[in-house]
């Protein structure tokens, strides 16, 4: 297999998994919006594995650089790496909004309680 084709199929790889965790993690935000904690959680949790494979796939191509491997310059790979950059942002940010929703609906329960 050639170098550029190669690369060119780890960049889908990435994206795919990439875009498999956002509609996850939009998903989780849904859950939230209906107080679906547990439910938001899993969905992230799933997330993280998907995104955590694109990471891995990505890991292959620098570390075969890093010995001495080169590979072509693709544009492809490079918007591979901006989409797994930044659905791990959407990733993390989400992990914050479901603790912070699920500590405001307790806080709430508490109040509505009393």
């Amino acid at each position: 297999m050639s170098e550029l084709k190669d690369i060119n199929i780890v960049s889908m790889e990435m994206i795919l998994n990439a875009g498999d965790a956002r509609e996850m993690i939009v998903d989780a935000l849904k859950d939230v919006e209906s107080f679906d904690f547990d439910l938001a959680r899993e969905k992230l949790s799933l997330a993280e594995l998907k995104i955590r494979i694109a990471h891995t796939a990505q890991t292959k191509i620098i570390q075969d650089e890093a010995r001495g491997l080169e590979y072509h310059h693709s544009i492809l790979f490079t918007h591979a790496q901006d989409t797994l950059m930044t659905i791990n942002s959407e990733f993390y940010l989400s992990k914050q909004l479901v603790r912070i929703f699920e500590t405001v609906d307790k806080r709430l329960k508490e109040v509505e309680s009393k």
